[in-house]
């Protein structure tokens, strides 16, 4: 469906300012919604915000459904009544730039133990009631993650096909030994996402009535140390231990002699469409409780994907197999009607995943960075765009505006210098510019263009180079890390971000100045 003309910021809560060591869901997420809405943005773009796994990627997490407690604002906990003050005087010294993923579970985690058993202990009986009514309404996925997370954690963290056979294999009798042994341990996880809910749904709220929608990634693929592989092993290619025979990735490209090897086990599509592939149609509908539109990620393998034995080290021995098609998006809009999709289109896409995406009029997406080293036939230059279109500087996976300007060949790139000087001679004559504010340069690029939806990430705006990329594909630490200082947000920034947005007339009608 066509998006009206708008603008908007990509930022994950994790990189906001707050005490605590990462971004969360309190105060300084309103102030930046408060700063979006008075530079005239209407979007809002974020990560998935699900329990974090494998190195801290939102990408890689232990539910499809659960949301990251860690997100979590614990002040507000001292509203509810069930932290008192003094709870919070000792915090660490945390680093306000970068986000230390073992500092922060260990601290935050410690504390939201604390507010459970301060809430078990003197429960309010109108957060109590609250709880209950989540627990109800919640209970088809949410007791399968709380046993899930708390049976991994008494087996030290390990992935659960290394768990007993019997819970493992989720027998009924293991799986009522588990629960009765872990009761404490299961209520506090579902006690963690009934607070991490009512914070982030308090901030939705919060966002729409500024005119404000939000959108969210639904990756194409789950973990497999993750409760719903363990709860629904029949939906997925596994072993009879619970181990996948085939895996993720993609093939070898230009950027990759060989592939990507993801590694997330492949859906069982036969199965998911003789059940009317009522699994998805729950993910679509509980993802756009939380949020307004959603960006589907690898949205070809959707059409075909790319699948490789799991004794492969590489992907480079893999194939391509028929995806869904058709079949599923007709039966995600008849049972949800009409769907506000972005399918991320990226990389090597064929006619048959370009004709999947038109048939339901998904628009798009488009990266600025990618424009400018192969001529003026390039799709992601501006005068090619369409309307149908979703435009962004970069995404979560490039390197800043700034940083990829700054890059010398080599540095995160397969470029030679001749081409390096090629692709910034180009861009500099089509940009008008010097580079000396080539962020502004490419904001206002896409800002004037066609494209209906334009997006660029909080670090472009801030016109920070490489120390504040968010995620260095294939790199496996040191990614989602990145925190800005709440004095960043200045008001001669919005204003002009604001004079750009009214420019080019992607404003709310209702906002325009006279």
């Amino acid at each position: 469906m066509r998006f009206s003309r708008a603008s908007g910021i990509l930022l994950h809560p994790t990189s906001l300012p707050g005490r605590f060591g990462i971004g969360d869901l309190g105060p300084e997420a309103y102030r930046f919604v408060d700063f979006l809405a008075g530079a005239g943005q209407r979007l809002w773009q974020v990560l998935p915000l699900g329990p974090t796994g494998y190195g801290d990627s939102p990408y890689q997490c232990f539910s499809a459904f659960a949301g990251n407690p860690l997100l979590i604002n614990l002040e507000t906990l001292i509203d509810e009544k069930v932290l008192d003050p003094k709870d919070l005087e000792n915090a660490p010294g945390f680093d306000p730039h970068r986000v230390d993923y073992g500092q922060v579970i260990s601290y935050k985690l410690s504390i939201l133990q604390k507010a459970y058993e301060y809430f078990r202990a003197h429960p309010p009986s109108t957060l109590e009631d609250e709880f209950r009514s989540f627990c109800w309404d919640n209970g088809w996925w949410l007791h399968d993650y709380a046993v899930f997370m708390s049976v991994k954690e008494a087996h030290h963290g390990v992935v659960w096909t290394q768990w007993e056979e019997g819970i493992a294999r989720r027998r009924p009798d293991a799986y009522a030994h588990w629960e009765k042994k872990l009761s404490v341990e299961i209520d506090t996880r579902k006690f963690w996402q009934f607070l991490f809910f009512k914070q982030w749904r308090k901030l939705k709220e919060y966002c729409n009535k500024k005119g404000i929608s939000i959108i969210g990634d639904i990756p194409i693929y789950v973990a497999h140390d993750s409760a719903d592989v363990w709860a629904q092993p029949e939906i997925f290619h596994l072993d009879e231990h619970g181990n996948p025979l085939v895996v993720a990735g993609v093939p070898p490209d230009y950027f990759s002699q060989t592939g990507q090897l993801w590694g997330n086990p492949i859906y069982r599509w036969d199965k998911l469409e003789q059940s009317g592939f009522q699994w998805w149609i729950a993910r679509f509908q509980e993802t756009l409780r939380l949020i307004d539109i959603v960006r589907l990620d690898h949205f070809r393998g959707f059409e075909s994907y790319w699948e490789v034995p799991a004794t492969e080290s590489t992907a480079v021995n893999g194939r391509w197999v028929a995806g869904p098609g058709r079949a599923l998006f007709n039966a995600l809009q008849n049972a949800l009607g009409e769907l506000k999709i972005i399918a991320e289109n990226l990389g090597v896409i064929t006619p048959e995943v370009e004709e999947l995406r038109l048939d339901f009029e998904f628009p798009g997406m488009a990266i600025l960075q990618f424009a400018f080293g192969s001529g003026p036939a390039n799709p992601y230059l501006p005068h090619n765009f369409t309307h149908n279109l979703v435009a962004y500087t970069g995404t979560h996976d490039n390197d800043t505006t700034v940083g990829w300007w700054q890059a010398a060949p080599g540095e995160g790139s397969t470029r030679t210098p001749e081409q390096v000087e090629q692709e910034r001679t180009y861009a500099r004559k089509y940009l008008n510019t010097t580079g000396g504010e080539i962020h502004w340069d490419c904001i206002r690029v896409l800002m004037s263009s066609v494209a209906d939806t334009v997006i660029f990430p909080l670090q472009d705006i801030l016109g920070d180079g490489s120390e504040a990329r968010m995620n260095l594909p294939g790199n496996p630490g040191g990614n989602w890390q990145w925190r800005f200082t709440p004095d960043r947000l200045t008001d001669v920034m919005r204003e002009r971000l604001r004079d750009l947005t009214e420019t080019y007339g992607r404003l709310a009608p209702s906002e325009k100045r006279t």
